[in-house]
């Protein structure tokens, strides 16, 4: 039987973890302490750091894996590549892995690849942050290096609110440097794919969602497909495979930001592991296969092909956010179970008794549904109806909403 190692074990790791079990693999999952659901899943634990390298590589040595993977999380992938490296696995590199981990050596890849990207400098003092800003032009984006799913990121529109962003971003990241950036215009999509054998096999472009909280852009939920003209989706191809190569990705799932202005397509950051927020199920359904699956197989070495349907589905997801905190006191289970047989998928990440956090970023969700439809107005009644059925303090999350 062959072994393979999932980092994580949140709920954005949890269906790659089944998706292993069901394909006959021996699954070892790796991650810190903690009420993880993807526990659980797994055949065997270990209680490391995912971003702890020699740790993870002993387990991987001591197991005698065949492929280790991720989704949803950008922390893992250094560990990823570096594992792959030492014991000769399938899959991303080490010093691709630190490209696409490190938002700096990112866009100093993508300036050297031709990538068409924003304007940065890096500042390691809040008085280079203020040169810095002022040599770009406000408004500008501060961000944190090594952070995923939009943590330590923010706009920052005037001199004023440029030592905020540059302490929250610090706080965040294990380095002692941010990044400060031109701000682009356009419309934010996300980019998700494959590559094998140094090939881009999949580009698959998305329409994204999102929430604005105290100024930064919360990642809220995806639609396929994405629409645009023939000129546009070409560049976004060209893009993408430039950034893809800047970095050195391969024998792995990709995900990117993307503005699209226009005609212009600049990559804003891009990731050697799949997106979250239900990107690898939306992919899945619009495209006819298994993700995940491709995402393994990949990791082990031995991809045959996509299968690509020549019918493809329209489909749509959300994040199902709290807008305060609090503790869940009812769930009616009902209401959930009749959206579920209406065909939604619906996840719920918390039960009763339960905290909640008020939506700070993409990881401060309480659950996600998926639609085979991408029309919006239809997946908002149907959210409507789940927020109702959710109580925190006992209030429904949709009164909340209202506030």
């Amino acid at each position: 039987m062959k072994k393979i190692m999932i980092l994580g074990a949140s709920v954005y790791q949890v269906p790659l973890i089944r998706t292993a079990k069901r394909m006959g693999l021996y699954t070892i999952v790796a991650s810190i302490p903690g009420n993880y659901p993807g526990f659980s899943d797994a055949d065997k634990v270990y209680y490391i750091n995912t971003t702890d390298k020699e740790a993870i590589l002993g387990a991987c040595r001591e197991e005698g894996i065949d492929g280790i993977c991720t989704s949803g999380t950008d922390v893992a992938v250094a560990t990823i590549g570096y594992v792959n490296e030492q014991m000769g696995l399938s899959g991303i590199s080490e010093e691709a892995a630190e490209k696409a981990c490190n938002k700096s050596a990112m866009k100093e890849a993508f300036r050297d690849g031709g990538v068409s990207a924003s304007k940065f400098i890096k500042a390691d003092s809040l008085d280079e942050a203020f040169a810095a800003a002022d040599e770009i032009g406000y408004p500008v984006v501060v961000k944190c290096v090594d952070s995923s799913g939009s943590r330590g990121i923010n706009v920052v529109e005037s001199k004023d609110g440029l030592e905020a962003a540059f302490s929250e971003a610090i706080g965040y990241s294990r380095q002692n440097y941010v990044l400060i950036e031109e701000m682009l215009r356009g419309d934010e999509i996300g980019v998700d794919g494959m590559v094998q054998n140094g090939e881009v096999v999949l580009i698959a472009p998305h329409q994204k969602y999102t929430y604005k909280f105290n100024g930064a852009t919360i990642p809220a939920g995806h639609s396929f497909p994405y629409r645009n003209s023939e000129k546009v989706l070409a560049e976004i191809e060209k893009q993408v495979t430039l950034a893809v190569k800047a970095l050195g990705l391969d024998n792995c799932a990709f995900n990117s930001d993307v503005f699209v202005d226009g005609d212009k397509v600049h990559i804003i950051e891009m990731g050697g592991r799949a997106g979250a927020t239900g990107i690898p199920e939306l992919i899945s359904i619009y495209y006819g296969f298994d993700f995940y699956e491709k995402m393994i197989e990949n990791a082990l070495g031995g991809m045959d092909g996509l299968g690509i349907a020549d019918e493809k589905t329209p489909c749509m997801s959300k994040l199902l956010m709290s807008p305060v905190d609090g503790t869940i006191t009812s769930i009616d289970e009902d209401v959930i179970a009749d959206v579920r047989a209406r065909g939604y998928d619906v996840v719920l990440d918390y039960k009763v008794g339960q905290s909640v956090e008020q939506m700070h970023n993409g990881t401060t969700r309480i659950g996600h549904i998926i639609a085979r439809t991408d029309d919006g107005q239809i997946v908002s009644g149907v959210m409507d109806e789940i927020y109702d059925a959710i109580c925190a303090d006992g209030t429904p999350m949709k009164e909340l909403w209202k506030k």
